[in-house]
């Protein structure tokens, strides 16, 4: 009887455990596909937002166009989205819980053509002097290592000639990205050096003088000096540049030193950067625009998530 009341008592217990682990399996499965699904319905609404975000910023730019005159930090598209609730956008679900509705949007545009164009080391077949002057000038303001310029633009017209053609194991390849320079020589610490003043786009650009910095007016400007710069970029803060001429009034020296060459006052590419804040998670994405007429189109979009404690942790 001993013998048998114990074996009817392991029996018990091994069917409790067997019981207890498929709930546990099945409790965990399903907090899994709850996990997923609320995954899968994050990235949902923060596409959705982020790309109305954008068409909004296209039609912002569209409208500034219709305007007409140049680009400046005055502008509408100029001033920064601060980080703004969103709620209402997300309050459809009327099951969701108040942490699940909190959403949180910020946003800039910032002009590409007030940064040195890398593009612009490479004219037709050979390396353009004014721009190697430019870039010289500003590699010298910095501190940085000069052979590293006279690297990075012998690369870049060779990966430029490459064109159409296979690439070899000797062709570097064509960058589509500012931090993509390092395969044309450039070391990771003087790319992030120079990646406040530089920008990488599909054509030849010129400086637009009411949005660059004073070390990029400095940079592009053969005879100028960094005090002038700053001088020019305090002027415009009271009244924009409207043409070069006006730009050229500032200058107290040599007449025509802001030419239509290397300078602008309106400005073609613009970078979009929107951030959504959405629970524990935040969606970064990165997008340029470039506007010719009153069409704006989208030639890139990188979007990249992070967690609220990878934020924190920088």
């Amino acid at each position: 009887m001993a013998l048998e009341s114990g074996a009817a008592l392991l029996s018990a217990m091994l069917t409790v455990t067997l019981v207890a682990t498929f709930a546990a399996a099945a409790l965990w499965q399903q907090w899994r596909s709850v996990e997923v699904e609320a995954a899968e319905r994050a990235r949902v609404q923060s596409a959705w937002i982020l790309t109305g975000a954008l068409d909004w910023t296209r039609l912002i730019l569209r409208e500034d166009a219709r305007a007409g005159g140049a680009d400046h930090l005055a502008e509408p598209w100029a001033v920064p989205l601060n980080e703004a609730r969103l709620s209402s956008f997300l309050a459809i679900d009327k099951n969701a819980s108040e942490t699940e509705r909190e959403a949180f949007l910020s946003g800039q545009v910032s002009d590409l053509q007030g940064r040195l164009n890398v593009i612009n080391l490479v004219a037709g077949n050979a390396i353009s002097e004014p721009a190697m002057v430019s870039f010289g000038r500003l590699f010298e303001l910095l501190g940085l290592p000069v052979q590293q310029l006279n690297t990075l633009a012998s690369q870049l017209l060779q990966a430029s000639q490459a064109g159409a053609q296979a690439p070899t194991q000797l062709t570097p390849l064509m960058p589509q990205r500012v931090e993509q320079l390092v395969w044309l020589g450039l070391a990771p610490e003087t790319l992030a050096a120079l990646e406040p003043y530089i920008t990488l786009l599909p054509v030849r650009t010129p400086v637009n003088l009411n949005t660059a910095s004073a070390e990029v007016i400095y940079a592009s400007t053969a005879g100028l000096e960094m005090a002038e710069a700053q001088k020019l970029v305090a002027a415009r803060a009271r009244s924009h540049f409207r043409t070069l001429a006006d730009a050229n009034q500032q200058h107290s020296g040599p007449s025509g030193a802001f030419n239509d060459g290397q300078h602008a006052v309106a400005s073609r590419f613009f970078e979009v950067r929107g951030r959504l804040r959405l629970d524990q998670t935040e969606v970064q994405e990165r997008s340029v625009l470039q506007r010719d007429g009153l069409t704006v189109r989208t030639l890139r979009r990188d979007r990249g998530v992070v967690t609220v404690t990878d934020v924190a942790r920088r």
